[in-house]
């Protein structure tokens, strides 16, 4: 058997061992990239619990040709398993290939898994096209007041990301009947215009606001 290929199947074993043996043989496949293992990595990249394994697994992906990895990671997005879906999402927008784009759905912009929609996030704003930012920014604002802390922050930073093609549809949603979603509205508009505040602040200030019906530019 050939070097490489006895190689490759010692890499892909590694694969299968422990988490210190898995992030090692995945060092190892990204620091010698070869487009025959972009299946495994993304099929392992569905599965793999250890945190730390699948942000190798992103980095071992970005090291292979833009041209093999996005459309697999796209058919990914349609899988009905979620890390499968986030991970593929991840990924994504590390490698920043806009082909991508059009795979970026409103459906998974509000997916149902709040680590799903928080990917989905994240590589919307990395790979919206020029002018295409407002149309994004109004999916995102139908997300305000979901889910607990983490989940708000990074919706917040995602619609922040997007500067001022997002202070439109936050004022409208500064108005929601919904007090969470004002609130949250109300906190990411002062963050948007005082980066500076730090989001715990933003969102006590924005309770405040909200409690006490204070028009948002005051205090």
């Amino acid at each position: 058997m050939p070097k490489e290929d006895t190689d490759m199947m010692r890499a892909l074993q590694g694969m299968e061992g422990n988490s210190s043996v898995r992030l090692q043989a995945v060092l190892a496949i990204g620091t010698t990239p070869d487009p025959r293992f972009v299946d495994k990595l993304i099929e392992r990249s569905a599965i793999e619990p250890d945190f730390y394994v699948r942000d190798m697994l992103t980095w071992a992906l970005t090291r292979h040709p833009a041209s093999i990895t996005v459309p697999k990671l796209i058919d990914e997005l349609r899988s009905e398993r979620a890390q499968a879906r986030s991970q593929a999402l991840h990924t994504l927008s590390k490698i920043g290939d806009q082909q991508a784009w059009p795979a970026i759905t409103r459906a998974l912009l509000t997916d149902a898994d709040d680590e799903v929609a928080r990917s989905a996030w994240r590589a919307a704003v990395v790979l919206v096209p020029e002018g295409e930012d407002p149309e994004l920014a109004e999916v995102l604002a139908t997300q305000l007041g979901r889910g607990e802390r983490e989940t708000q922050l990074s919706l917040s930073r995602a619609l922040i990301a997007l500067g001022e093609a997002s202070m439109p549809t936050l004022r409208a949603a500064m108005t929601d009947r919904d007090p969470r979603v004002r609130q949250h509205a109300i906190a990411t508009e002062r963050l948007l215009r005082n980066p500076d505040a730090g989001f715990e602040f933003a969102i006590e200030e924005a309770k405040r606001i909200v409690v006490l019906g204070t028009n948002s530019q005051e205090g």
